[in-house]
């Protein structure tokens, strides 16, 4: 028998009245760091990619390869890692997950061949896989639920979208002077995070009462996992509609419905499946899929249309992304304030309306565009709707659950921003190849961006029409409306189900 998804008994403390101690603080900017950490070392790698093809001699299809591997590491791997957490205690996994992390950057900006350069980016995506899920549960079971635990997690992804710009930036100065620095980079910065997590972070008991460890579980989700982000990054390569593509995603269908069966009727499954009888959950896991796969795609685009079409350099065309990350930076903070009043499915139906608004805007450039009438006002949408969006879909889908699945769920979330990345990313660059011009003369390839940033946009209103059906009509008292929202929501969308 699966049943909804649990709720806390009573409204947390306000946190005007928690006194935020240094060790609290401490351990949220250790958290902080490992975040920050991921999202520098997906921003680095891309603006390095053609200095590491002409030092290492790799050809296109297996210089992919450097930034799927770490996808695949990081998209398989996060259900397993997320219920690791649980079951064996986050901080224990947290902190050995970093040293994996740190000892793979070192290798990283030292190999001297492709297949190994390519391993350690798998080996970081999966030890990514696993301090993600491990933070983020640390954070919602170490803050109680509501104003204190908003405030933390505003705090928490505004250290990611820092991390993702200063990794733009950065990565355009120090592959001037040597790719092997955005590699070796992450090392020092994640040694120091483990040495500061072994005397803050705090301890967390292993799962004393699980019924078991689902082994079987852990296999299928893994090998699913796998197999579809493996599928959905060679699928523009092997083509969509080929007999390869089409029985890797048959196979993927067969290991997922299997595995449905196995957690159905698992004493001690991986995933809980009553929690997706949660309206909200569900909303936050499609909304994040929207979210960052619409994101990754815009920013494929206007990567290539800045320094392919306009010839800007890599330090150029990180600027230019900037103000984005800039106005997240500074605004997240302020998010859970915001939530606290009016709750997440407001802010999240706003954030994307922003966020659809600066899609289209791009669709106005051309071949000699002014930066501060026409790329500029969509960065700044864009970075508003990131500063609503992301925090809030943190929020929303760890509001209401038990701490002994806040691991769980975590990287239930997780997955979901990496698997909608992969699939919406390769889904625009099958839209553009396939319109790509016999002629390629700079206007046709333009006209060639122009349909996948019409599907880029596309995607982020249907994050939009999803956030809408969570939309109540009456406000809740603002010290408790996240958790009220979700009570609601939770007995509204409880409906008993039978193995």
């Amino acid at each position: 028998m699966t049943t909804p998804l649990p709720s806390p008994a009573s409204p947390a403390p306000s946190a005007s009245t928690v006194r935020w101690t240094p060790r609290l603080w401490g351990t949220l900017l250790v958290l902080c760091a490992a975040m920050f950490l991921d999202a520098l070392d997906v921003s680095m790698v891309g603006v390095a990619l053609p200095s590491i093809a002409t030092d290492l001699d790799l050809s296109t299809s297996t210089l992919q390869w450097v930034v799927s591997g770490y996808i695949l590491g990081y998209g398989g791997l996060l259900l397993l890692g997320g219920r690791t957490a649980d079951l064996l205690g986050r901080r224990q996994v947290f902190l050995v997950a970093l040293g994996v992390f740190a000892l793979a950057s070192l290798l990283g900006g030292l190999v001297d061949s492709g297949p190994l350069l390519i391993a350690s980016r798998f080996v970081k995506g999966l030890s990514a896989a696993f301090t993600a899920p491990a933070g983020l549960s640390i954070i919602t079971t170490t803050f109680p639920e509501g104003p204190l635990r908003n405030r933390a997690l505003s705090i928490y992804t505004t250290c990611a979208a820092t991390g993702f710009s200063m990794g733009l930036v950065l990565s355009g100065l120090l592959t001037e002077a040597s790719w092997r620095l955005t590699m070796l980079l992450p090392a020092p910065i994640a040694l120091l995070a483990l040495a500061a997590g072994l005397k803050l972070l705090p301890r967390s008991a292993r799962e004393r009462d699980h019924n078991g460890y689902d082994v079987p579980g852990a296999i299928l989700s893994t090998a699913s996992m796998l197999l579809l982000v493996y599928t959905v990054v060679q699928a523009p390569e092997a083509g969509w509609t080929s007999a390869r593509t089409l029985l890797s995603f048959l196979a993927v269908a067969v290991l997922l419905t299997v595995f449905v069966l196995v957690e159905r009727r698992s004493s001690g499954p991986l995933i809980r499946l009553g929690v997706l009888r949660s309206g909200s959950q569900i909303r936050a896991q499609l909304g994040a899929m929207a979210f960052f796969g619409s994101y990754v795609g815009f920013q494929f685009l206007a990567t290539l249309y800045m320094q392919s079409l306009l010839g800007w350099s890599a330090l150029h065309t990180a600027l230019a992304f900037l103000p984005a990350g800039a106005l997240v930076a500074v605004s997240s903070t302020k998010v859970g304030a915001i939530v606290d009043r009016f709750g997440t499915p407001r802010l999240i139906a706003v954030g994307f309306a922003l966020m659809v608004a600066g899609y289209v805007l791009f669709l106005r450039v051309d071949l000699d565009p002014v930066y501060a009438a026409v790329i500029l006002p969509s960065m700044l949408l864009i970075g508003a709707a990131c500063a609503l969006v992301f925090p809030s879909l943190n929020i929303q889908a760890t509001n209401g659950v038990d701490d002994h699945e806040q691991g769980m769920v975590s990287g239930l979330l997780n997955t979901s921003v990496q698997v909608g990345g992969a699939i919406f990313l390769a889904v625009v660059t099958a839209v553009v190849t396939a319109g790509a011009p016999a002629d390629p003369t700079p206007q046709a390839v333009l006209d060639s961006y122009r349909p996948g940033l019409t599907v880029v946009a596309c995607i982020a209103a249907a994050g939009f029409l999803i956030t809408l059906t969570g939309l109540r009509t009456r406000r809740a008292r603002p010290s408790v409306v996240v958790a009220q929202s979700t009570l609601r929501e939770a007995e509204a969308d409880r409906v008993p189900v039978r193995d």
